[in-house]
This record gives structure tokens, sequence and C-alpha cells, in this order.
């Protein structure tokens, strides 16, 4: 199979479960601590899910080119984390001056920091980093040849 196919498949599921972990993560932290995930009500309902969204995008174009080459792993992983928690951040910054009318440039990019560097922030280049090994590893399974698993009817009576 074609390299850049495998990578793109890949990649779409990791982000995918990207997606998925971020949401939980979220709801568990808020849950435990007590705390929203946006404090500041001039943020809106958006900003969140933008971000969220915008890290995700970035996560798969990230592995997308990365697991084109699997075997370098540090750099899938890093890149993943760094690129995922810099669009969380620009969008945030740019989703919070959208949505308070009235804010400065400097409220939305300490808005913005503040939301990158919290806990629900933080939570973005970690779980980046954990999916991105993840991806890493079945591209490199699929790149050495390794088949799917199969259900018992589709194996042939001879395995």
């Amino acid at each position: 199979m074609d390299p850049r196919r495998t990578a793109w498949i890949v990649a779409a599921f990791a982000a995918a479960l990207d997606l998925a972990l971020v949401v939980c993560a979220y709801g568990f932290v808020s849950l435990l601590t007590g705390v929203e995930v946006v404090v500041d009500p001039e943020a809106g309902l958006f900003v969140a899910p933008a971000a969220i969204g915008a890290s995700v995008i970035a996560l798969l174009l990230t592995l997308a080119v990365t697991l084109r080459r699997p075997d370098r792993i540090w750099s899938s992983v890093v890149l993943s984390a760094v690129w995922t928690w810099l669009a969380f951040v620009v969008v945030s910054v740019i989703g919070y001056a959208i949505a308070s009318e009235g804010s400065t440039l400097i409220a939305a990019l300490l808005f913005g920091l503040g939301f990158g560097i919290g806990w629900f922030g933080l939570l973005i280049p970690a779980l980046a980093a954990v999916t991105a090994s993840f991806a890493v590893l079945v591209a490199r399974g699929r790149d050495s040849g390794m088949e799917r698993p199969k259900w018992p009817w589709e194996r042939d009576d001879d395995e």
C-alpha cells in the first residue's frame, strides 16, 4: 500500500481518537475539579470547541506528513504536541477577539495564553503526544507489512 495513503488513513483514525480523548478528559477534569472549561463569560460558547477542532486538524495534518516516514517517532510526537498546542492557542486568541466585542488585542492574547497554560490547555499537547505515539506504532506496523486482523469467517481454513 502507498505510504502516503497509509499515513492519511492512520492520521484520520488518530485524529478521531484524539478528539474523543480530549472530550473525555475535559469532562473528567471539569467534573473532578469543579472548574468550567472556559471561565471567562465573554469568550462565548464556541471558543473552546473551535480551539479543540483546530488542534485536532493540526494533529491530522502533522501526522499525515510525518507518518510517511514512521521510523522517526520523536519528530512525529514532538511536532504533534507543538502544533496542536499552537493551533489551540491561536484559535483561542482569535475566537476571544471575535466573541467579545469590546476586548483589546492584549485581553485576547492574555485569554488565549491563559487558556493554553491551564489544565485544559495542557491536556491538548499531552493527549496529542500519546495519540501520535500510538499512530506511529500502527504506521510502523503497516509499513513493515503487518496485515489487519481478520474475523474468524474471513480466515482461510489453513490458518
